[in-house]
Parts: structure tokens; C-alpha cells; sequence
């Protein structure tokens, strides 16, 4: 008899698969999603012709570079989980600041929350 009564034992998985993502894992994903559209929208609409179309391609860009070198699954750099939620947080306040700097501050604080709510969830669960 186990000493955890609700863990269930699961089956090895066949090479090559990957374990179900859970609710919090997709739910992270479409915050990132949703942070890399914000900075496009900002870029595209916060600046004058021709700086749009740079700010525009190049905002989301460099968090999508920024996200894909620390904290997508396959990292290129191996960093400390703290450094990994520093990142994380970094882009997720960019999002909520472009939100604001738009004048739409109540979309900010909203994608604010549930970015940190669900990325504690995720983080904790990366954790332990």
C-alpha cells in the first residue's frame, strides 16, 4: 500500500510521447499567445508610419526570441527556475504594459492576474 492514497500509477509511456498537457500548461501557452499579439497590436498601432511596421514585427519578435532562449520546454539556455519565472514575468509585464500604454489599463490588469495566477500554478507544479 502506497502512503499517497489519490496517486494513481501510470503506464510508461512508448518513445518519442510526451505526457497530456494539463488545463495550467495550456492555459500558460495562450497567456504567451496572447502577450506576443499584444506587443504586435501595440507595435503596429502605438507608432507613426514607417516605426509601426518596425515596433510592430520587432516587439513581439524579440519576446518570442527572449521566450524561446529561457522558457519554452526546449530552452536553448538551461537556466535556474527562478531566472526562467523572471523571464517569464518580464514578457507577461510587457504585455500589461502595452495594454496600458493603449489606454485599455482594465484588458492590462486582467491579463495581469490570470498570466500571474497561472503562471505561479505552473511554476509550482515545475517545482515540486
Amino acid at each position: 500500500m502506497t502512503d499517497s492514497p489519490h496517486v494513481r500509477a501510470q503506464a510508461p509511456l512508448a518513445p518519442g510521447m510526451r505526457p497530456r498537457p494539463t488545463a495550467i500548461e495550456i492555459g500558460s501557452v495562450l497567456c504567451g499567445i496572447f502577450a506576443f499579439v499584444t506587443l504586435a497590436i501595440w507595435g503596429f498601432t502605438a507608432w507613426p508610419l514607417p516605426w509601426n511596421i518596425v515596433a510592430g514585427i520587432g516587439a513581439p519578435a524579440l519576446a518570442i526570441l527572449i521566450w524561446a532562449l529561457f522558457v519554452s520546454p526546449r530552452a536553448v539556455l538551461a537556466v535556474h527556475p527562478f531566472v526562467r519565472a523572471l523571464v517569464e514575468l518580464f514578457v507577461y509585464a510587457a504585455a500589461t504594459v502595452a495594454w496600458w500604454s493603449m489606454g485599455q489599463a482594465w484588458i492590462g490588469l486582467g491579463f495581469a492576474i490570470v498570466a500571474v495566477v497561472l503562471g505561479a500554478l505552473n511554476g509550482r507544479r515545475r517545482l515540486g
